[in-house]
């Protein structure tokens, strides 16, 4: 058997002999252990997305690759440095050790949380809260474990509804909290408040204090509740109420994460979450019977609901979906292991069908695929779909200039406009799932940490988490 993770330093390498690679033509140095020849292209691309940050944008939550400069934005209710808490563990996992402790040391010097603003608590719980938690984990350094565990404090007020369903906006400095205004009735999001399990149990079991698994354990108490029209989760509920505001069913944005929780949940707790798990197979065998479609073409999809009335187009930040089934197969039973395996795989291929059919930056693509037009794909989004040979190239052919990584307003023109943004995910998923495709599979492996939505490496409790997790 493998051994338990420790506190520190868990996703060292083993045993493998170094690629010879001609360091002289990069200029960088070759990362010591593992796979390296495969591994180096996603880890020259983190060290030049982070010492440009480093270079313009320091302190400041992205990076202007074009004008040279930082951005702020309003998602993170005054919070700094979302890319500095975003890319921590990559630089850790990609033994990047100075980059590292340029990071650890802005964290222990300047990361203040005593701000005042408004913020989405689904940003700063999968942004903030993960990368803490997760390099916490990692290093076994207390700074990344009372940070979190402060920031997760300050988050506690959004749950301070009639319901305990959490808003989806709150002022870190009053505790005010209030629902998006673009939020049809006041409404809070499924994937929003449905994507705060893993963080709050590990916030719950490094604090002692039991409130922060006893909010999210309530939220599934509500969710259990209510009716479920066919069985399926409608996108927007509630907090006063705990009913269901709109019948909009979507398992792209406004839903997606709220699936990918569940089946991560029961991982998570090394498969003692019985409760998470039998919500994941109930959701998923009505999405199976009622949004589960099959284009002229043949391509199977997953539509969108509304109302009882089927929309037949699937947006690509549904994709994500092949990899959960793929997932949740491997414990299914019998009987419907294979059938998930297939489905898993079914629409995956749609996905890379969107390489090969459209558009003219291959790699690159963000789109929303309409079964009603013959299988077109429409409506650019910023950052394309993650796939391990041709998006690395993509992604330095086309999003590469000279201070950064930035994103593509339109990926459908052949003279691409660069959005002049260097997203703090992009260092926290991107550059850290193409390096972990290439890396030896104990380099984190699945069978101890499960990642949050961000990215982020948690690590699976394998010993007894029933006091957590208690409904």
């Amino acid at each position: 058997g493998r051994e338990e993770p420790s506190t520190s330093s868990s996703y060292n390498r083993k045993g493998d002999e170094e690629t010879p690679i001609d360091s002289q033509s990069s200029g960088l140095e070759i990362p010591t252990g593992g796979d390296c020849f495969h591994c180096l292209f996603p880890w020259q691309m983190m060290k030049f997305a982070w010492d440009n940050y480093k270079q313009y944008a320091l302190g400041k939550n992205e990076l202007r690759p074009l004008s040279k400069n930082g951005h702020i934005g309003n998602m993170f209710g005054g919070l700094r440095g979302a890319t500095v808490i975003d890319a921590l563990d990559t630089l850790y996992i990609m033994e990047l050790e100075e980059e590292f402790q340029e990071a650890k040391q802005w964290v222990e010097k300047s990361f203040d949380l005593n701000v005042n603003g408004e913020a989405s608590l689904f940003e700063v719980n999968i942004r903030y809260i993960g990368g803490l938690l997760a390099t916490y984990y990692l290093t076994g350094e207390e700074v990344f474990k009372s940070k979190a565990l402060e920031l997760g404090e300050k988050l506690l007020p959004a749950f301070n509804t009639p319901t305990g369903i959490p808003r989806g906006v709150i002022n870190l400095g009053s505790g005010m909290s209030w629902s998006w205004g673009w939020a049809s009735a006041g409404s809070s999001i499924l994937a929003e408040f449905g994507t705060l399990h893993l963080e709050f149990l590990h916030l719950s079991e490094l604090s002692g204090n039991p409130v922060f698994a006893e909010k999210v354990m309530n939220i599934r108490r509500v969710l259990n509740r209510v009716e479920k029209p066919q069985g399926l989760y409608p996108n927007f509920l509630s907090p006063v109420t705990g009913s269901w505001v709109q019948h909009h069913v979507s398992i792209g944005g406004l839903g997606d994460s709220f699936y990918e929780y569940l089946i991560k949940s029961w991982l998570m707790s090394d498969k003692k979450d019985s409760e998470a798990k039998k919500m994941y197979d109930d959701a998923l065998e009505a999405i199976e019977k009622h949004l589960v479609k099959k284009s002229a073409g043949g391509l199977t999809y997953i539509a969108e609901w509304r109302g009882g009335i089927l929309d037949h187009k699937m947006g690509h930040l549904a994709c994500f979906s092949g990899g959960m089934i793929a997932l949740g197969a491997e414990h299914a039973p019998e009987d419907r292991r294979q059938r998930h395996r297939e489905l898993a795989a079914e629409i995956t291929s749609t996905c890379h069908e969107s390489y090969t059919r459209s558009g003219n930056l291959g790699g690159l693509r963000g789109w929303i695929w309409n079964a009603a037009d013959g299988g077109g794909w429409v409506t650019p989004h910023l950052w394309g779909l993650l796939r391990a040979l041709i998006l690395p190239q993509a992604l330095e052919k086309h999003c590469r200039v000279e201070a950064g990584f930035s994103g593509i307003r339109d990926v459908y023109t052949t003279t691409p406009t660069h959005d002049n943004m260097q997203q703090s995910f992009f260092l926290a998923e991107t550059l850290k799932y193409l390096y972990l495709l290439f890396s030896e599979d104990d380099v984190l492996s699945l069978e101890d940490w499960v990642f949050n939505t961000e990215a982020h490496p948690l690590p699976i409790n394998h010993t007894d988490f029933k006091a957590a997790v208690q409904p």
